[in-house]
């Protein structure tokens, strides 16, 4: 079926500047597209990867360059075949599950073949900042389930050990984004995991983790920037616990619940991640979210605006989108 194809760029102030080991925003920039076919609007929003140089200019180029195929119905498998992995895929994809769901009155959890379709509990991120202001960041947040710290090199245990006095029956992950060397892991890993810390995220850079292994981690590892597709799993298995898996590094999330089943096939656990994103990056990311143990969907918590009847926030916990607005 023709469908008529538009997209545009979109920004969203932040509640306060958010900042980590590669540095700090006070605005997310994402593209949105829209499909039209038959009297029904499907929806997508993609955020890119940043660090891989993704901007909403070179997404929407990146659409541009298929958008006949696009408009001459091109399905999701298709897509796999048109465009790579990354953040113009992911906005195309998720358009396309929100207008399939749309035609049919199949919801996109349903036609996944994803159990449940309820709340998604959440993790909440903080970001860098002073140990004093890390504590009553956490005071505030105390009775969310799950925080997520994010460091760098300077001194993460007076990080973690202010979020612990502020949210005390917290569980933890901290995120290093790639900032450690394999000395700062054997230096920081002992204190952290007396503070409770239940996983520990990307510590070394991406293709220079070959070092670790289960004998030598107290703490589970999560990969997120090694692990973008399902080529990268062979080098992950052994080295780490978990894989953090966001769909714009996959490219929607057609291609992620298939790196999901692969991941879980090589006996790696699931994990949901996000970009720093709007409602309407995050409902497709719930569908996935179904699967992983651990999810951090917060991209549209971190957000002083967000789409009209997004998605809500309570205590972490996030109730799925309406049909109406997306799946």
């Amino acid at each position: 079926m023709k469908q008529q194809l538009t997209v545009r760029p979109c920004s969203w102030r932040l509640k306060e500047p958010f900042v980590i080991a590669r540095g700090t925003r006070t605005v997310a920039s994402s593209i949105v597209v829209e499909l039209q076919a038959g009297g029904h609007v499907g929806r997508g929003e993609g955020a890119g990867v940043a660090y891989r140089g993704e901007t909403p200019e070179s997404m929407t180029v990146q659409i541009e360059r298929v958008r006949q195929a696009v408009e001459s119905g091109a399905t999701r498998r298709e897509l796999l075949e048109l465009l790579p992995p990354g953040g113009a895929r992911n906005a195309v994809d998720a358009a396309l599950w929100d207008l399939q769901a749309k035609q049919t009155g199949v919801r996109a959890w349903t036609r996944a073949g994803v159990p449940g379709g309820g709340p998604v509990q959440s993790v909440v991120t903080l970001g860098i900042r002073m140990p004093e202001a890390f504590e009553a960041a956490a005071r505030r947040l105390a009775d969310h389930p799950w925080l997520k710290v994010k460091v760098d090199r300077r001194d993460p245990v007076a990080a973690v050990a202010a979020v612990r006095r502020g949210a005390p029956r917290a569980r933890l992950i901290v995120d290093a984004n790639q900032s450690w060397d394999a000395e700062d892991l054997a230096r920081f890993a002992p204190a952290l995991l007396e503070y409770g810390v239940a996983l520990l995220e990307q510590p070394l850079a991406a293709g220079h983790d070959e070092g670790l292994s289960k004998d030598r981690r107290p703490i589970p590892l999560c990969a997120d920037e090694s692990v973008n597709t399902i080529e990268d799993l062979p080098r992950l298995a052994g080295r780490y616990d978990f894989i953090n898996i966001k769909l714009d590094k996959a490219g929607g999330l057609t291609a992620a619940l298939e790196l999901a089943a692969a991941a879980q096939r090589s006996g790696l656990r699931l994990m949901s991640g996000c970009m720093v994103g709007a409602s309407l990056a995050m409902a497709p990311a719930m569908v996935l979210g179904q699967l992983c143990e651990i999810n951090d969907l917060d991209g549209a918590f971190l957000l002083a605006e967000d789409w009209p009847d997004g998605i809500v926030y309570e205590r972490g916990s996030m109730r799925p989108p309406w049909p109406a607005f997306w799946g």
